[in-house]
């Protein structure tokens, strides 16, 4: 395996060897000649730095539970904030990460956020190290594995580029997929760690895997020269104004929102309505079954289209979480878990769903201002669109991420003015069936579908 397969053009002058000028990965016979087995490698190494991203990012959420062991005492206020500052800043930053790859490369800006995964695990570890520190600076130190939220974007908006946009569904399902695993990895790996070495191996255990992470970025990435150029501050606008960002963005808050949210809060629900029950042992099944769901989801949109799909995940969505209603009414922990987990795994269908949706949409609507029938007006259209496609990537991750806060807020209301979750739930099974109905008359009514044919095959 080289960094640069010998049957790509040969990089720019002063670039170097990580460096392809020629990628054409919507053109058949490139794709299959060369364009596959760049696409892949990239790909597997791009999951491995996103997978320690959300690990990181997840960190404080887990180790808040331990901290009285080590000798920091929080009020209970104090313990939520530490775990809300890290969805907020990983939130945000997903804006900043999405573009860092057409200004720095793919390869050289995956490096680099994985060597900033560094920071929170040593500041993690002086924290615990000194148990008198005060709670803003604590607060500091937990905001700062936002860096892992951010990691998501960037690796995103940079595989988007490798893939023809026919067959996105199924590898952005994975890459996505492969990050979401970090936070199931951090709940199921956390506790025993903790039990055998200590709150403080926490931050030590990631150190190295960053590391090895960095490494083969470094050395098996690629940058790919029709991906780097800077983005304008109009055209950052101009995305976030755009009504199709508007609308995947309200989509995204559904499923991966309600995917992060949930996985944050998990243990918190089981805890307060089957305080019998050990959450530790099970809070990490919901992050899995979502996030094993994800790549499924991609390839099902690939197949069936991604707005379709999406239609039926807020569906199921929205019976499950009423399922769950019914359960912690009812006291059923057996049902509570097994409607949750339905729930979670149709977050994870959605999300591949939704994300091969952003690139789908933004083509359609390039095809349908172009001629198809002009001999390579449908490859330059789709060329086209991937510039503010990737634009909206980034809005649209970020505004989801920051969905996560709103559930975890619902839950802390509803509990807090009713004793329960219920309020929560249905407020939630309320949303999702306004995301159906927007799901149906964007993307599905048969009056949208006439007027842009394009949309048919697609999205």
């Amino acid at each position: 395996m080289t960094a640069l397969d010998e049957t790509t053009a040969a990089p720019a002058p002063g670039r170097g060897r990580h460096w392809i000028d020629d990628w054409r990965p919507d053109d058949e016979a490139f794709w299959a000649s060369t364009g596959r087995r760049v696409a892949v490698r990239n790909l597997v190494f791009s999951i491995i730095t996103e997978h320690l991203g959300f690990s990181v990012w997840l960190l404080w959420s887990i180790a808040v539970l331990s901290l009285p062991g080590a000798g920091i005492h929080l009020s209970v206020g104090q313990a939520l904030w530490l775990t809300t500052v890290p969805n907020l800043v990983g939130a945000v930053l997903r804006v900043p990460y999405t573009f860092a790859p057409a200004r720095f490369g793919g390869r050289n800006f995956t490096v680099v956020s994985a060597l900033l995964l560094l920071v929170p695990c040593g500041l993690f570890v002086y924290a615990i190290g000194h148990p008198g520190i005060p709670f803003w600076a604590l607060l500091l130190i937990a905001a700062t594995t936002g860096l892992g939220g951010g990691n998501f974007a960037s690796s995103m908006a940079n595989i988007t580029h490798f893939y023809p946009a026919s067959r996105q569904g199924l590898p952005l399902g994975l890459n996505a997929a492969g990050g979401n695993l970090g936070t199931s990895v951090t709940q199921l790996a956390m506790p025993p760690l903790i039990v055998a070495f200590g709150l403080v191996a926490v931050g030590w255990v990631w150190m190295p895997l960053v590391l090895v992470a960095a490494v083969l970025a470094y050395v098996f990435m690629n940058n790919l020269t029709r991906a780097t150029s800077s983005y304008t501050v109009r055209e950052m606008a101009a995305a976030a104004r755009d009504r199709q960002t508007m609308v995947l963005s309200v989509l995204y808050v559904g499923t991966f929102g309600s995917f992060i949210g949930y996985s944050f809060t998990f243990g918190v629900l089981i805890k307060s309505q089957f305080p019998e029950v050990k959450g530790a042992h099970v809070i990490w099944l919901g992050a899995f079954a979502g996030s094993v769901a994800r790549p499924l989801g991609g390839w099902l949109a690939d197949r069936f289209g991604g707005a379709r799909v999406t239609l039926a995940t807020f569906a199921v969505m929205a019976a499950g979480i009423a399922a769950v209603a019914y359960a912690a009414g009812a006291g059923s922990w057996p049902l509570f878990l097994g409607a949750f987990l339905l729930v979670f795994v149709a977050t994870g269908l959605g999300n591949g769903s939704t994300y091969k949706m952003i690139p789908a949409a933004f083509a359609a609507r390039s095809m349908a201002e172009v001629d198809v029938t002009r001999a390579g007006a449908a490859a330059e259209a789709v060329a086209a669109s991937r510039r503010p496609a990737a634009a909206a990537i980034g809005i649209i991750s970020a505004v989801g991420a920051a969905g996560g806060v709103l559930v975890q807020q619902a839950f802390r209301v509803s509990l807090e003015q009713t004793g329960g979750i219920g309020a929560a739930l249905l407020a939630l099974a309320g949303f999702y069936a306004l995301c159906l109905v927007l799901t149906w008359a964007c993307y599905l009514r048969p009056a949208v579908r006439a007027a842009h044919p394009a949309l048919a095959p697609t999205v």
